[in-house]
């Protein structure tokens, strides 16, 4: 390849964390009340009466004071030392968060090489790179991928997380009409699907805007919790016996109630979003607003529904949050706090929408999920995406679920498993996390594992007791998301090998060789009246440009090197040259790598004839917003053989795809006026000639199944991989194209699909 007319340095960019400072990480800061926290800042409205129900007895004070202990030290423990002062610090290196991105940690896609990308007759482009050897083994890469409850199970629950979270706090929210209007209770369940339909509806908007609009609310909320929840503590101060972790531990001596951990779990719900929306903004805005406002204010409120409930019982059981709100049950402060209630949970639900908007996206780009379309909402954060059929399907689920449980306290008992499940696998990770990426002692990461993984099997196994109670509704939408990541990951990866595998030097298939002969020699096309010049480098062709001739590549005997051919007078040799057509094509790599893909190799293979200028292009999204229009094309030429150009397309994360290749040509002119030859003139005019009909070339793979030999089990095997792969993966791949927001004008581009045994 000749020396590249580079665009700009912005080509060797990198999407990395976000970093911010002073009024800027204060204003991020801020931003994260509207998104990430509403969730478990809404879990006031259900916690204390998701432990003592509003059908049993009153608890004693003895009771709520054990109750309240083992909820401030669950909120300290896990949202704020596992998740913010630990969890935080294992982010990806582009910033992002979640069990996934602890995955992507212990096994980093190799880095595309996009310089190698453009060159289409490297011989070694098989080559692979191994992984880190301070990584895991390869071996375990499967079983910690798969094996429950670890990296995708605890994505999939995550995303299961996202279906309950809005239903079970809006419907928590809308509720407490019922408190003040009793007649109106039957019409809970459709109030709460007016709300949830609204919130999906504005979601296009964007995570910065949305941020902007809902921060101030979440912000008043907490606000309103703290200050009633200090009212209601001096009813009874000495509630605050709470901090004495003992009183936790007496409560499960004394009663024995292991259920109570369920009801208590329900206070995290939502610290995964802590973690999950990392990429949406960044680590030092979270500690800061969770640290020094949340979390004083959720203890609070927690405080001052115990000290009520310590001393009102029973007359503030049957809806502990609305009915320990100070004042009358009409008065202005209960309007006011049900209209708060009712912004914070749709913002809550914002928290697991836009973390799952995070996760796909994770997924997608580890090509471990079906290819979605994204659309970038920031100007500034890459993380910030609104994926459409993810928002429709989620708005669909959650009006299913609100409508199939119809109250508060059946949802609540849905919702624990994946919130446990999930910090579960969270803590599995981190542990391995940290001897094999962060490389620290083995004992700190048994101290975590067993400090951390002690507290979550707790909650999980008070959570698996609630399977048949409902439980095993995000039980079941977790296994389904699990199975289609697997499946999805397992057969994509089959696709990417073949490529990988097929790859060809461009010199070995412009000059075919007839199928009727055998030969080891390739005729290629070269300039050159010095057949010495190009005896020891091949490549090295610079200085041979003056006239047109075919050379063979001979690598027997001691007279290995280049020598001069003519195909018409050597028909022994079984080749023949491919006829150039005037015009020009647009081949679009779908697959970085050295070499030329497969799907171009049998594409021309139909072909009687090569364009007369072929451009093989890669689209690379850096990570800023916008890319300026001369910025955007890198261009490599192939010395041997003449018309053939490798071209990455730079954009950025909010640009449209939009190749133009009238700019692609002007660069290939400019590449080819460096030249000193003095035929570049008439061959700068032939480009822009031919230029004027450009077709674009979208090639896919038709997928088959490979044969398995074996014995009689085998052939069931083949039916059904046949199944999964021709039936299954080749219709969903027909339904998401690698190519969705890349295509334009419908008449310049051929689809192409050509046949690949995976």
């Amino acid at each position: 390849m000749s020396p590249s007319v580079e665009s700009a340095d912005t080509s060797h960019q990198k999407r990395t964390a976000v970093h911010v400072h002073g009024l800027a990480l204060l204003t991020l800061s801020f931003q994260t009340l509207g998104i990430i926290y509403s969730d478990i800042g809404t879990s006031p409205l259900y916690v204390l009466n998701g432990i003592w129900p509003a059908t049993g007895p009153a608890p004693s004070e003895e009771d709520v004071i054990g109750g309240l202990s083992a909820i401030i030290w669950t909120l300290t423990l896990l949202p704020l030392l596992k998740y913010v002062f630990i969890c935080l610090h294992f982010g990806t290196n582009e910033g992002e968060g979640g069990t996934f991105a602890l995955f992507q940690g212990l096994f980093p896609p190799e880095e595309t090489d996009y310089d190698a990308d453009r060159n289409l007759t490297g011989d070694s482009h098989r080559t692979e790179k191994p992984y880190n050897q301070s990584k895991l083994s390869m071996k375990l890469r499967w079983p910690l991928l798969v094996w429950l409850p670890k990296a995708l199970f605890g994505t999939s629950l995550t995303l299961a997380d996202g279906i309950f979270t809005p239903a079970v706090s809006v419907t928590s929210a809308v509720s407490g009409i019922a408190v003040a209007k009793p007649e109106v209770s039957s019409e809970v369940v459709p109030i709460s699907i007016a709300f949830i339909v609204v919130l999906f509806l504005v979601q296009s908007r964007g995570t910065s805007i949305l941020a902007y609009v809902f921060a101030p609310v979440t912000f008043a909320w907490l606000v309103l919790l703290a200050a009633t929840g200090i009212v209601n503590i001096v009813s009874f101060p000495g509630i605050f016996r709470a901090f004495d972790p003992s009183r936790a531990v007496l409560l499960f001596v004394r009663t024995k109630d292991y259920d109570l951990l369920a009801g208590i779990l329900l206070s995290v719900t939502g610290c995964e979003a802590l973690f999950a929306n990392l990429g949406q903004f960044n680590m030092l805005s979270i500690q800061l607003s969770f640290g020094s406002f949340v979390y004083p204010s959720l203890v609070l409120a927690y405080l001052g529904q115990g000290a009520r409930l310590v001393v009102d019982k029973e007359a503030v059981l049957s809806n502990i949050f609305y009915k320990t709100i100070p004042g009358p049950q009409n008065g202005p402060l209960f309007w006011i706090l049900y209209v708060f209630a009712i912004l914070a949970t749709l913002i809550a639900s914002q928290a697991m929408i836009t973390a799952t908007f995070s996760l796909i996206q994770q997924l997608v780009n580890m090509r471990n999920f079906p290819p979605l379309r994204f659309k970038y909402t920031s100007e500034v954060i890459q993380g910030q995406i609104y994926v459409p059929i993810v928002n429709w399907i989620l708005m669909i689920a959650i009006i299913i679920i609100v409508a199939a449980f119809k109250s508060p306290t059946a949802l609540t008992n849905a919702y624990g498993f994946s919130v446990a499940t999930v910090m579960f696998a969270t803590t599995i990770l981190i542990s391995i996390q940290i001897v094999y990426v962060k490389r620290k002692p083995v004992m700190l990461a048994l101290a975590f594992f067993f400090g951390f993984g002690f507290l979550d099997g707790l909650f999980w196994g008070a959570a698996l007791k609630k399977v048949p109670e409902g439980a095993w509704v995000s039980l079941m939408i977790g296994l389904v998301l699990l199975i289609i990541t697997v499946f999805w990951s397992w057969a994509k990866g089959l696709e990417d090998r073949f490529d990988g595998n097929n790859r060809r030097n461009l010199r070995d298939i412009i000059i075919r060789k007839d199928e009727s002969e055998e030969s080891d020699m390739v005729a290629v096309r070269v300039h050159s009246p010095d057949i010495e010049d190009i005896e020891d480098d091949h490549d090295d062709l610079e200085s041979m440009r003056k006239s047109e001739r075919y050379y063979v590549l001979d690598d027997v005997g001691p007279g290995s090197g280049l020598r001069e051919v003519d195909l018409h007078s050597e028909p022994a040799l079984g080749l023949k040259a491919m006829t150039r057509i005037p015009t020009c094509a647009v081949f679009h790599k779908l697959t970085a790598g050295r070499g030329v893909p497969h799907t171009f190799v049998s594409f021309f293979r139909q072909w009687p004839a090569l364009p007369r200028v072929v451009i093989f292009l890669s689209v690379r999204v850096l990570p800023i917003a916008r890319v300026s229009l001369d910025d955007r094309y890198i261009v490599s030429k192939v010395r041997t053989l003449q018309g053939f150009y490798g071209v990455t397309y730079h954009i950025g994360f909010r640009d449209e795809f939009d190749v133009n290749v009238d700019d692609i040509i002007e660069r290939i002119c400019s590449l080819e006026a460096q030249s000193s030859l003095p035929e570049s003139t008439l061959l700068i005019q032939e480009i822009r000639n031919v230029a004027k009909s450009s077709t674009h070339i979208v090639p896919h793979y038709v997928v088959s199944s490979t044969h398995l030999a074996g014995g009689k089990l085998t052939k069931v095997v083949n039916w059904v991989r046949r199944f999964l792969i021709e039936d299954v993966y080749r219709s969903i791949a027909t339904m998401f194209p690698e190519t969705a927001n890349w295509l334009g004008s419908a008449d310049k581009i051929i689809h192409v699909g050509i046949s690949a045994t995976i």
